[in-house]
């Protein structure tokens, strides 16, 4: 495994930094004023327009897409570090179009869509004139098995007929939001991994109802995560992705790669974290020398220097394997990463916290909300638990393939 950057990769790495630094950490308080400001918590600040525009311009636009034809044709290996970069602040990843759930659904449209469904709402995602959604968890069931999922997808002719109660549709309750792809049975009788189907929405279909919306721990800024209420709503035949039953094959390939972008922009935040950290203890003084130089500070400190690189390699193996060998025969290391980089990256915060006091959980820095935004990531994508029992199987699979050389094992048989 050779972990070192191409030429390409290393300037895209050089600039995106650069971006960050100079661009985005500025627009950070001037987003929050302009949203304070609007008295809409889901208002599109004007200064996200300015970042994207002036990202754009700098070549630094749809990184995540290894289709080159509609993005930059980088490898999963290539974009982690640029994806850790841009994960440092939570508007960073909007700037440069590289926004969950718009990328992977983005993904889906290029993978799964066809030239129609491309034609009608590719080109507006691409180039970040719209949002898009993702429907899939539902309050009723337990949506981290998506066999669960009880909402109906009924032909009736030319048109099919959508009811059920999605959440956590994050991206809903924007304005900008105009396509959600919705997940849900068009046939309950049918095998178990084929009654699912997904289909693509239009937002402004009668039929749909914005319920409400959620916070994450009282944050609900920018986000827009909303509950949503399908009675009834109507959508033309062509709007199916792929063919009836094929809705979970589907999410499965989605959520492989979003998976390991989520990762990768947390280990972007335990960067920010620990660099904050550091800053911090280096300039109090309590008890008569600086906090630096206190022996527990010292121990979080290269605690979390082990922990976040022992996070990134991981997570380059990942994305290393799924270049190389395709994200099925890396499922095992996707698992892993997703358990491991949200815990790492929660440690990595609550030690920056406990470093600030007070003012690490107030809103004069961004160590709270990227706590927050941390802790819904061991849910998002399948909650640790169904990793953890995903790994094990598969490590139970291999251990147990083949004879036992060890005369310690051979006697357990």
């Amino acid at each position: 495994m050779d972990f070192a950057p191409s030429p390409r990769a290393a300037a895209l790495q050089e600039a995106v930094a650069e971006f960050v630094e100079s661009e985005i950490y500025p627009a950070e308080a001037v987003y929050h004023r302009e949203v304070v400001e609007s008295g809409d918590p889901f208002f599109h600040p004007p200064v996200m327009e300015e970042l994207k525009a002036k990202a754009r311009s700098a070549g630094l636009w749809n990184l995540f897409l290894p289709d080159s034809e509609h993005g930059a044709g980088l490898s999963n290996l290539e974009y982690a570090p640029l994806a850790e970069w841009m994960g440092r602040s939570l508007i960073g990843p909007e700037a440069f179009n590289c926004n969950a759930p718009d990328t992977g659904n983005m993904e889906v449209l290029v993978q799964y869509g066809n030239a129609e469904q491309q034609a009608q709402w590719l080109g507006g995602l691409l180039s970040g004139e719209i949002r898009s959604c993702f429907a899939m968890t539902e309050p009723d069931v337990a949506s981290s098995d998506a066999t669960n999922i009880q909402a109906s997808i009924t032909r009736d002719g030319d048109e099919y007929v959508l009811d059920g109660r999605k959440w956590w549709t994050t991206g809903a309750a924007r304005e900008r939001c105009k396509i959600a792809i919705f997940m849900g049975k068009t046939d309950p009788d049918a095998e178990t991994h084929r009654q699912q189907s997904m289909i693509l929405v239009p937002l402004e279909t009668p039929g749909i109802e914005q319920v409400r919306t959620l916070s994450v721990f009282g944050y609900d800024e920018g986000e827009g995560h909303a509950e949503l209420r399908f009675d009834g709503a109507r959508v033309p035949v062509t709007n199916l992705l792929q063919e009836e039953g094929d809705g979970f094959a589907i999410a499965q390939g989605r959520l492989g790669p979003g998976r390991i972008h989520h990762c990768m922009r947390l280990i972007g935040q335990a960067e920010r974290a620990l660099e904050l950290m550091c800053r911090r203890v280096s300039a109090r003084t309590a008890f008569g020398r600086p906090l630096a130089e206190q022996g527990i500070v010292r121990e979080w400190i290269a605690r979390s220097r082990c922990e976040i690189e022992q996070a990134r390699l991981l997570t380059l193996k990942a994305a290393w394997m799924m270049d190389e060998v395709g994200n099925k025969e890396a499922r095992a290391e996707i698992s892993m990463i997703k358990i491991v980089a949200p815990n790492v990256a929660l440690h990595v915060i609550d030690r920056a916290i406990q470093a600030f006091g007070g003012a690490g959980v107030s809103q004069d820095t961004p160590l709270a909300q990227h706590y927050a935004h941390a802790r819904t990531l061991r849910l998002a994508d399948g909650p640790d638990e169904v990793h953890m029992l995903s790994l094990a199987r598969q490590e139970l699979r291999r251990q147990l393939a083949s004879e036992p050389t060890d005369p310690a094992a051979a006697a357990l048989t």
